[in-house]
């Protein structure tokens, strides 16, 4: 029996004055894929076609592992999506810039792990949205570069850069996430209005 190729496109609407808030808040969080049990699973259609670009379901983690975070300076940190490869076979590629204002020996030593380690990042938007920085079908290539800054009035910094192809761009993540000291969004508060 042939496959149904129903439309998936719809309108996109935008009312003129709503905010657009750009950028990411101050923390963003990162962890070795090989922490995770299991992904969340993005919808897709029986053709394969994404019908949603939010995860359905949570990240499950190995026994006692936990999210990491990473202190930013927001002004200096940037999210991008851009189409790549040819069709039918074009993906996102993902890409994040976070930008930490130390360059210490904790600092220093976590370019040594993230430089080497396959990751996925979380960052939040301004309207309080997680994004997803790494998939479960491709690997994340992570580099850190450290600037001690200059004379008198130079600033520091350790600036990770990361990129990661997806089906699409940066997916939204509403499941729990799990860290070193609490849980944002425990199960008991996650809705279930995947996209809004």
């Amino acid at each position: 029996m042939a496959k149904t190729c129903n439309n998936l496109q719809r309108s996109l609407n935008w009312c003129q004055g709503t905010p657009e808030l750009p950028g990411i808040k101050r923390r963003i969080y990162y962890l070795a894929k090989s922490e995770i049990v299991k992904w969340p699973t993005l919808p897709v259609d029986e053709n394969g076609r994404p019908t949603s670009a939010v995860y359905q379901g949570n990240f499950t983690l190995a026994a006692d592992a936990s999210w990491k975070h990473i202190d930013v300076l927001p002004d200096k940190c940037q999210v991008t999506s851009e189409a790549q490869g040819e069709v039918p076979s074009q993906t996102q590629l993902n890409k994040l810039t976070a930008v930490h204002p130390a360059v210490g020996p904790e600092a220093s030593a976590a370019a040594a792990y993230i430089n080497n380690t396959d990751n996925v990042f979380l960052v939040e938007d301004m309207r309080g949205k997680f994004r997803v920085i790494g998939s479960d079908k491709w690997n994340t290539k992570a580099t850190v570069a450290q600037d001690l800054g200059q004379g008198a009035t130079g600033t520091t910094s350790t600036t990770i850069n990361a990129e990661a192809s997806d089906v699409v761009p940066v997916p939204f993540y509403e499941g729990e996430i799990i860290t070193e000291t609490d849980t944002i969004n425990p199960a008991s508060e996650q809705t279930q209005t995947p996209g809004e």
